[in-house]
């Protein structure tokens, strides 16, 4: 079997369009994590001191030395880097960094390496293998390759301990995984957004339960007889036609042409230029490929997906700079007049300028500031479609159930009208626009949504009013809080009868705000991260924290204990995995 992967050159590592991306939401940063103990490159790396100089080149070496430094922490090239280190060794990297090796690659730039496959790494999906010159090991980063696959790959970009290659053929394949008739996109393995299409669904679940199993071994400090048996991932109901927002993006007209155009020298654009490509990035580039459909996303984004291209074709002399275009899955909004006029229900997004297709009762919304419904369970939910949501609408009664049956363990006694024994209030600590609170009410007296966002917290309220005949509304509030002292607007809570929820953006909370959870003592805590790194590194942080504060009179002896730990699939054929975390007060 072989397999041909063509890529455009660049610098630059791939960054997938299709990636989950999630808007930051409380403003706080995380606390600076300890760098990886990795040397940088010296200074004179590139040349000797004696080398002639000038602005244009001492810039380049201030920029490649730049390049060389160690990674910021929790990035996604400081994961890479860590697993490069635990293939290669910790005493051969050590040795490579004592004889100042660790950024000399052996290989040259587009050299061509026959390799076998060691592992995935979890983080990207990417494959890595070991590739030896003489008595020198260096790991080879390359897209869409299995383990103990033997491939054919060429060498395009140099980084410490390692090199990113193009996959040129695939020699030996690992029919056990691999299977290509499973794959539903044309673009598969040349568009950067999908790393697992070939592979089963059951796989790709492992994989991502393995995810977890790395990112708490290597990021949270915890002791692994304190870590519980990683639970299997939640499936997504859908695994395709699942993706309920879309991003593709293009770039500008050459400049050359638009120097031509102001001149009224050069003809107008009837067809779709050759130089205009409208989609996401291509494997390994920051390059964008045209893409005219994409397989992951629903059905109604994909009927718009052509209305979109042929809009931004029809304008593109207008633009003088690329732009990202917006496609949301939506429900189609009522009149305002039939629901008030709430600050979601604007009527803006029925006008026929914002909507690109309409499909089995949905519609594409592509204004940035139009509103965009959807239902999750029984419940509905309104917000600006530029805002966060989640965007597998399939998996989001699996992850809210999951959540209620985490606070509530016995939670098969309860009922709509009677509660499961156990926490009475739920605090949402980052709220958004209330997914958790709403979908979470029925099981508690009082919730309380917190939120940094004034749109947000809008978006709530309007939430809990569309959905005022199945939730008991006057139990429900959402209040700003102010990160420095983020749960003073619940004071009063009762913390043995009360459950906390957080789900932070991508970087995660810090120790400030995890000073104040463990001071305010939530009986039990579900932490739910789109970054089970950073996720990994707040839990551990909790736990330490929680243990020094009982033993103070005020902890009483109590601390967190992580209690159950799984993964959930919220983008099915992709690298990324959402992550819960339960903690119980004991």
């Amino acid at each position: 079997m072989a397999s041909t992967h063509p890529r455009s050159r660049s610098s630059s590592p791939a960054t997938a369009s299709a990636h989950p991306e999630k808007k930051p939401r409380l403003d706080i940063s995380p606390e600076p994590a300890e760098p990886l103990e990795v040397q940088d490159a010296p200074a004179d790396y590139q040349a000797p001191p004696s080398a002639p100089t000038s602005k244009k080149n001492a810039k380049g070496k201030k920029n490649k030395r730049l390049q060389r430094r160690a990674p910021e922490p929790f990035s996604s090239d400081d994961i890479l880097t860590r697993e490069v280190i635990a293939l290669l060794g910790q005493d051969y990297v050590q040795s490579l960094i004592d004889q100042k090796l660790d950024w000399d690659a052996p290989f040259e730039q587009f050299a061509h390496l026959d390799l076998t496959v060691a592992c995935i790494s979890p983080s990207t999906g990417e494959s890595l293998s070991i590739a030896q010159s003489g008595d020198r090991k260096w790991v080879i980063v390359t897209p869409l390759s299995l383990p103990g696959e033997r491939i054919r790959a060429r060498v395009y970009r140099h980084a410490h301990l390692h090199s990113h290659a193009d996959l040129l053929e695939v020699l030996e394949s690992n029919s056990e995984w691999r299977d290509m008739s499973r794959v539903q996109c044309q673009y598969f393995g040349k568009c950067a957004g999908c790393q697992y299409q070939m592979l089963s669904y059951e796989k790709q679940l492992e994989l991502k339960r393995d995810t977890v199993i790395q990112a708490y071994k290597n990021y949270s400090g915890i002791s692994p007889d304190l870590v519980p048996t990683i639970g299997p991932t939640i499936a997504s109901p859908l695994q395709y036609g699942y993706r309920t927002k879309l991003t593709p993006h293009f770039q500008g007209p050459p400049h050359s042409l638009q120097k031509a155009w102001k001149r009224g020298e050069a003809p107008a654009i009837e067809d779709k230029p050759d130089w205009l490509k409208i989609g996401f990035h291509a494997v390994g580039t920051r390059n964008v490929m045209d893409i005219e459909e994409c397989p992951i996303a629903t059905p109604v984004i994909n009927k718009a997906l052509p209305v979109v291209r042929d809009t931004v074709i029809k304008n593109i002399t207008k633009y003088k700079r690329g732009a990202t275009l917006l496609l949301r899955d939506s429900l189609p909004l009522p009149p305002p007049e039939a629901e008030g006029d709430g600050p979601a229900a604007d009527p803006s997004p029925s006008s026929s300028s914002s909507i690109a297709a309409e499909h089995d009762g949905h519609i594409c919304v592509t204004d940035q500031k139009g509103t965009v419904r959807e239902r999750v369970g029984d419940m509905l939910f309104q917000y600006t479609a530029g805002t966060f949501f989640q965007n597998n609408n399939s998996a989001l009664v699996p992850l809210t159930s999951y959540v209620r049956d985490a606070i509530f363990p016995s939670s098969s006694t309860s009922t709509p009208t009677a509660p499961a024994p156990g926490p009475t209030h739920l605090v949402d600590a980052y709220c958004g626009s209330g997914l958790f609170s709403i979908m979470l009410a029925p099981a508690f007296s009082t919730v309380a949504g917190i939120e940094l966002s004034a749109e947000s917290i809008r978006a709530a309220e309007h939430n809990a009013s569309l959905n005022a005949s199945s939730l008991p509304t006057s139990s429900i509030s959402f209040m700003s809080g102010d990160a420095a002292n983020i749960f003073a607007t619940v004071h009063d809570f009762p913390r043995a009868q009360t459950a906390l929820i957080i789900d932070p953006p991508r970087k995660g909370t810090d120790a400030r705000f995890i000073e104040q959870m463990v001071a305010f003592g939530a009986s039990t805590v579900v932490y739910v991260s789109c970054n089970v790194h950073t996720q990994a590194r707040d839990v551990g942080m909790i736990l330490a924290q929680s243990a020094a504060h009982a033993q103070t009179e005020a902890g009483a002896g109590k601390r967190y204990v992580l209690e159950s730990l799984c993964g959930l699939d919220l983008f099915p054929q992709t690298a990324h995995v959402e992550a819960i975390a339960v903690l119980r007060l004991v």
